[in-house]
């Protein structure tokens, strides 16, 4: 899987890009994510982010991360079809660098479980993971945990 990073803040370490690269293609080869899927991941500050909170989801507060998918299939829709030939982009994940920071100092855990959780947490709500309903909610927590700890990414 291919993950393409851009951080508009540029305040993300190295490290950090690394943990999450290899989280989120661990989480993959887990979930059978095809080999030519792709996923943009963004690094924003809190202003951005509310921004785009505000625009798609009508709430006007900085959020921790927004996944945008660009797979969902859509009720009476035909279903997507792929080519292997091409990348099967999956979507974007926009993470608030500010909002992790505060949430790692809150959990008293590091920043890099912190983006891992953030970027993980996107990831699955682009393979489809929600958590509208208390069971969904139950289902997509319980998988984030039991990514989490198989990478070697647990709470500190």
């Amino acid at each position: 899987m291919q993950i393409e990073f851009k951080d508009e803040t540029n305040s993300v370490s190295e490290e950090y890009i690394k943990t999450i690269h290899d989280l989120l293609r661990f989480a993959a080869k887990q979930e059978k994510v095809p080999e030519h899927a792709e996923v943009s991941i963004s690094f924003v500050d809190n202003k951005t982010i509310q921004n785009l909170n505000q625009s798609y989801r009508e709430i006007d507060e900085a959020t921790d991360v927004i996944s945008f998918a660009l797979q969902d299939e859509i009720y009476g829709a035909q279903p997507i079809i792929t080519d292997e030939s091409l990348p099967l982009v999956l979507g974007d994940i926009v993470i608030s660098v500010e909002k992790a920071q505060e949430q790692a100092d809150s959990y008293q855990h590091s920043l890099n479980r912190e983006f891992g959780f953030l970027a993980l947490h996107g990831f699955l709500h682009l393979l489809g993971y929600d958590h509208e309903t208390e069971e969904d909610e139950q289902e997509m927590f319980t998988k984030q945990e039991e990514v989490l700890n198989a990478f070697g990414l647990s709470r500190e």
